[in-house]
Formats: structure tokens, C-alpha cells, sequence
């Protein structure tokens, strides 16, 4: 087809584009803070291993962070990619289909009766919280006729979100000294995050994501309405299930490391389409790029605003995202 070579060398150099502005977030995120340090400094931080306190601040602090907000920020755009398709819901994200409140739930159990108050004790009960949700949302929409429709995945999640959200009032109201703590990871921030986090999570990152990207076809034969795929060879309850866990994996690699940072999930795979057009083959490697620089670029406005205070990162990415998703409706760039 004439149009296709245009079309995919305008595809290629956009994606070139996204991984221009990501290499500019993680030098943004190693520079800028509270103390800037010139790029120079950082650089030589990096491939020389300089021993000024500048290289001690970037590679015992700047680096694990934004190490995490690259992982998390493509995590979490990834997930909402897939549960957008395997839902055709525009609106599905992790946050809206309960996997990101099964996390919290995970969590705060571990901190009132578990007796766990590191990071890197949270992550193995944010996966399993995250794991059980997805499954009891699955459970609930695949009962009873018609299986687990587009609807009742959404109203199965409904559902289990408001149960989460109630499990998690109860736990706080009746372990108070829970609370504080429990509120910091809330919130959703990246600060103070340490290397050991990424290493813990790095797997179920690289797993999640060969899952989620094994659908691609699956989700654009989906998009065409679940007779259509079936008519192309396209088995629905496999890529359902199959983007199901990658997605239920990938929310747990994002939620255990910074806490339910909202809005991505939601807002880049729209973004990413309104780039690349509706391809998944093209989109999910979009909303992977995509997502952790609106995290890192949230994360970095919110060191510099207030200093030597910090605005957490999971309150800048709504605050940075709105705008961008608003332009997208009013110039109808968001697919139908």
C-alpha cells in the first residue's frame, strides 16, 4: 500500500522523538533539584565515577530515583494501555478496575499487622494485593452469561474497588498508628527510593511487559468488536487473560515502587494513540516512553517549585496530565 512506508517512517521518527524527550527527563531528573548540578558534573558523576559531594548526591540518590520513575512510569502506562484494549473502556485505567487499591490494601495490612515499614517490605504484599484484585474482578465478570464482557469488567471493578477502598478505611480507623505511615506511601512519590527497590522489581517489569506486548495483535483484532477478532483467529479469552496478568504484574511493579500514582495509566495511552494512531504494535512501545517522562518531568516541577519542600510526584501528574488529555478531547485526537 502507497501510504504505509510514509506512515510508518512518520511513526519511526516520532518514536525517535519520545526517546529524545526521555533521554532529556533523565538528565532533567539527574540536574535539577533542590541543588542543581550542571550537566557536566553529572556526566562525569556517571562515566567517571567523579568522588565531589555533586557525584555522591547523583548516583546515592538521583540515580535509584530516577532509575524508579523510569521503571514505574512505563509500568503503569503500559498497564493502562492493555486494560484500555481489553476492555474497550477509554476510561479503564489500574486505579478504575481496583488492581491499584488491591495494592494499597496489600500494603497497609502490612504495615498494621505485619509489622513491615520499609519500601522494599511493601513490594511483595502490593503484588499480592494487586494479584488477588484482578482476580476477583476476572471472577466476577466471567460469571454468569456472556463471560466477561467490556461492562461487567468495569462494574466488576467498581465493585471491588469500593470493597478495597472500605477494607482500607477499616484497617486505618482501627490502627491509627498505621495512618501517618500509610499516608506517605499514598500519596505516590518516587523520593527516597533505593537501588534495592529496583533490583526487586526489575523481573516482574521485564515479565509484565513481554506479556503485555505478546497481545498487540490480539488487542487491535479486539478493537474491531470480539465477532471481528474471533472471525481473524483471534482468541479473546487468551488475550484477555494474557493481558490480564501483564497488566495485573506491571500495576504491581508501579504501586510497590512509588505508591498509586494516578493519571498516567490513564491519560498516556490516549496520548500515545493521538501520536502513533491505533497500531498496539506501535502504541504500547509509545505509551513505554511516554509515561516515564510525564513521571520523571512531574517529578523534577515538583523538587523545584517549593524548595527546598517537594510537591510528591503522584500529585504533579494529574496536575501535568489534565491539560494535555482536555487538548486531546476538544481536538478529537483521542480514537473513539
Amino acid at each position: 500500500m502507497p501510504a504505509a512506508a510514509p506512515r510508518r517512517s512518520r511513526r519511526a521518527l516520532l518514536t525517535a522523538a519520545a526517546v529524545a524527550a526521555l533521554l532529556l527527563a533523565v538528565l532533567l531528573s539527574l540536574a535539577v533539584g533542590a541543588r542543581s548540578i550542571a550537566p557536566s558534573a553529572v556526566l562525569d558523576a556517571l562515566l567517571h565515577g567523579g568522588n565531589s559531594d555533586a557525584a555522591e548526591v547523583i548516583r546515592n540518590m538521583r540515580v535509584p530515583r530516577t532509575l524508579i520513575g523510569l521503571m514505574v512510569g512505563a509500568a503503569l502506562a503500559l498497564a493502562g494501555t492493555v486494560l484500555q484494549g481489553i476492555t474497550r473502556n477509554p476510561i479503564a485505567d489500574p486505579g478504575i478496575l481496583g488492581i491499584s487499591q488491591g495494592a494499597s490494601v496489600g500494603v497497609v495490612l502490612a504495615i498494621a499487622y505485619a509489622g513491615i515499614h520499609t519500601l522494599t517490605g511493601y513490594v511483595w504484599f502490593a503484588f499480592a494485593g494487586a494479584a488477588i484484585a484482578s482476580v476477583a474482578v476476572y471472577a466476577i465478570a466471567s460469571s454468569g452469561r456472556g463471560g466477561a464482557t467490556p461492562v461487567k469488567l468495569a462494574l466488576g471493578g467498581a465493585a471491588i474497588n469500593a470493597l478495597l477502598v472500605s477494607v482500607t478505611m477499616a484497617v486505618l480507623t482501627t490502627k491509627a498508628s498505621a495512618l501517618d505511615e500509610f499516608r506517605f506511601w499514598q500519596v505516590g512519590s518516587i523520593a527516597g527510593r533505593e537501588a534495592q527497590v529496583a533490583q526487586q522489581i526489575w523481573p516482574f517489569l521485564l515479565v509484565g511487559t513481554v506479556l503485555v506486548l505478546s497481545v498487540a495483535r490480539g488487542l487491535d483484532a479486539l478493537a474491531l468488536g470480539e465477532d471481528m477478532a474471533k472471525g481473524l483467529g483471534q482468541k479473546i479469552a487468551t488475550v484477555r487473560i494474557v493481558g490480564g496478568v501483564g497488566a495485573t504484574v506491571l500495576t504491581g511493579v508501579g504501586v510497590a515502587a512509588a505508591g498509586p500514582i494516578a493519571f498516567i495509566g490513564l491519560a498516556v495511552p490516549h496520548i500515545a494513540r493521538g501520536v502513533v494512531g491505533s497500531d498496539h504494535r506501535w502504541v504500547l512501545p509509545m505509551a513505554a516512553l511516554i509515561g516515564p517522562v510525564m513521571l520523571l518531568v512531574s517529578d523534577v516541577i515538583g523538587r523545584i517549585l517549593f524548595p527546598p519542600s517537594e510537591i510528591p510526584a503522584g500529585v504533579m501528574t494529574a496536575l501535568i496530565g489534565v491539560p494535555f488529555l482536555v487538548t486531546l478531547v476538544r481536538r478529537k485526537a483521542v480514537p473513539a
